[in-house]
């Protein structure tokens, strides 16, 4: 697991109910917003359908790293924070180390001891979301396709740790 998600990840654990409430509203203050080249994407083909927010995800591969964007609305600062989280923990790390992220990501911040079901159910939905960006845009640089012609591979499943 990429070191900075790790750092994330040991401090919320680490931390109390109250705590981990205000660590996800900071991550959600920090947000940077999308891209200009990636807001005009914004459609259902990047939007995670497990999270009754509307979330839309993008990576795209620089070099060999990935860079994650997302935006997420402001009136939902618990996953606008778990979102924030992961691209601050994410975005730099190879794709095979976002891959290798454990899909109960979300027991190990012991969010699940903060928000309902339902959110938790939303937020594991982001983070398989991201897997399958991220496959969909390492499959599209192996061929050379630039963000908008990965339409192809959007039904592509995020690989299972």
């Amino acid at each position: 697991m990429p070191a900075a998600l790790d750092e994330i990840i040991a401090e919320l654990s680490e931390s109390d109910r109250q705590e981990r409430i205000d660590l996800l509203i900071d991550f959600a203050k920090n947000l940077p917003p999308l891209p200009e080249h990636l807001a005009k994407l914004k459609d259902a083909s990047h939007r995670v359908e497990e999270c009754q927010s509307p979330v839309y995800l993008f990576a795209e591969i620089v070099g060999d790293r990935v860079a994650l964007y997302a935006d997420a609305p402001i009136e939902a600062p618990t996953v606008r924070g778990f979102v924030s989280l992961l691209i601050e923990g994410l975005s730099g790390a190879t794709v095979a180390d976002v891959l290798k992220v454990p899909g109960d990501l979300v027991e190990r911040c012991a969010l699940q001891e903060v928000l309902g079901m339902l959110r938790v159910r939303g937020l594991s939905g982001v983070l398989r979301r991201i897997k399958g960006e991220v496959t969909r845009a390492a499959m599209a640089q192996a061929e050379n396709l630039s963000l908008p012609e990965q339409k192809r591979f959007s039904n592509q499943p995020a690989a299972e740790e």
